[in-house]
C-alpha cells in the first residue's frame, strides 16, 4: 500500500526585519522533513535569529539546480514527507524558485499549502500612495535596453497600478525608460530597503525619480507605477454606447457609473444626457 503523499509548504520569509517572521514559519522550520532553501547560508542565519534548529534535512533549491532537484523533492513528497520551501526573502515562486516544484507536486497529487507573511509587493503598494484597488505584478524587466523598451511600450496603456522589481545598478536606466514609455510625469514610487534600517520611499514623476536615481541608489528596490489615465471619449459617443447597453437590459445607473469610471466623464452628465436623448 502506497503511503499518503506528503505536503509541500511554501513559506514566506522576512524581506528585511527578522521580527516579521511568523510563529508558523518557526514551527515549520523545526518540524519539516526537508527544508529546500534558496541559500542555505541565509537560512542558517535566519534560523539563528529565530532560535530554531531544523530537525530535517536542509538542501539547496535555487535557479541553477531547480530543474534537477525538483524530481527528488517530488519523490520525497510521494514518500509522505513534509517539504518546506523558503527563499531569501518573501514568498517562494514569486520571482523566486518554487513554481516548478508547485506544478510538479500538483501533478503528482501532493497537497500544496503556504505560510503567508512578508511581501515586498504588497508593502510597496501600501506605502506608495498610488491606487491599490487594481494592480498587476510585472517582476523584473528585461536587462537589454531594446527588450525593456518593447516590454514597457506594451504596458503603456495599462490602467492598473504596476509593480516591478529592479536591481540598484539598473534603476536609473529603468526609470528613464519608463518615463519615455509612460510619460515623464506619470506618478511612481521607488521603495528601497523595505523593513530595513535605511528604508526609503521616494515618490514623484518618473523623470524626477530618474534624476534622483542618477546620484546612485543602493539596496533592494521595488518600483510602483501608476496606471494610465482613462481615455476620455466624447459625450455623444458615450451616450450612444450607454443607450445600446440599456436597450439590452442593463440598468441605466449602473452603466453610467461604469462608463464614467472608464472614460473620466461625469456620471451625472452621462445620466442626464441619456435622459435628454430619449
Amino acid at each position: 500500500m502506497s503511503p499518503e503523499p506528503g505536503v509541500l509548504v511554501l513559506a514566506a520569509t522576512p524581506i528585511g526585519d527578522p521580527r516579521d517572521a511568523s510563529p508558523r514559519l518557526a514551527e515549520e522550520l523545526r518540524h519539516a522533513d526537508v527544508v529546500a532553501a534558496e541559500d542555505t547560508r541565509r537560512l542558517r542565519r535566519l534560523c539563528s535569529e529565530l532560535g530554531v534548529t531544523p530537525s530535517g534535512a536542509v538542501v539547496s533549491y535555487h535557479e541553477h539546480n531547480e530543474a534537477s532537484r525538483t524530481p527528488e523533492l517530488v519523490e520525497r513528497l510521494g514518500a509522505g514527507e513534509r517539504v518546506l520551501v523558503v527563499t531569501d526573502a518573501g514568498m517562494p515562486s514569486v520571482s523566486d524558485p518554487g513554481y516548478r516544484l508547485v506544478s510538479a507536486a500538483i501533478a503528482a497529487g501532493a497537497p500544496v499549502t503556504c505560510v503567508p507573511g512578508p511581501s515586498a509587493v504588497l508593502m510597496a503598494l501600501a506605502v506608495s500612495g498610488l491606487p491599490v484597488d487594481r494592480f498587476c505584478f510585472e517582476g523584473f524587466l528585461p536587462r537589454k535596453a531594446g527588450e525593456r523598451a518593447r516590454g514597457l511600450a506594451a504596458l503603456a496603456g495599462e490602467r492598473r497600478t504596476m509593480v516591478f522589481f529592479e536591481a540598484p545598478h539598473r534603476i536609473e536606466a529603468t526609470l528613464r525608460a519608463m518615463a519615455d514609455a509612460f510619460g515623464a510625469d506619470r506618478p511612481a514610487a521607488v521603495c528601497r530597503e523595505l523593513t530595513k534600517t535605511y528604508e526609503e520611499v521616494r515618490r514623484g514623476g518618473l523623470a524626477d525619480l530618474a534624476g534622483w536615481a542618477a546620484e546612485g541608489v543602493k539596496g533592494e528596490i521595488t518600483v510602483v507605477v501608476g496606471g494610465a489615465a482613462a481615455q476620455v471619449s466624447s459625450l455623444e459617443e458615450a451616450v450612444t454606447g450607454i443607450q445600446e447597453r440599456v436597450a439590452a437590459g442593463e440598468r441605466l445607473k449602473d452603466v453610467c457609473a461604469e462608463v464614467a469610471a472608464g472614460t473620466g466623464l461625469s456620471k451625472k452628465a452621462l445620466y442626464d444626457a441619456v435622459l435628454a436623448a430619449r
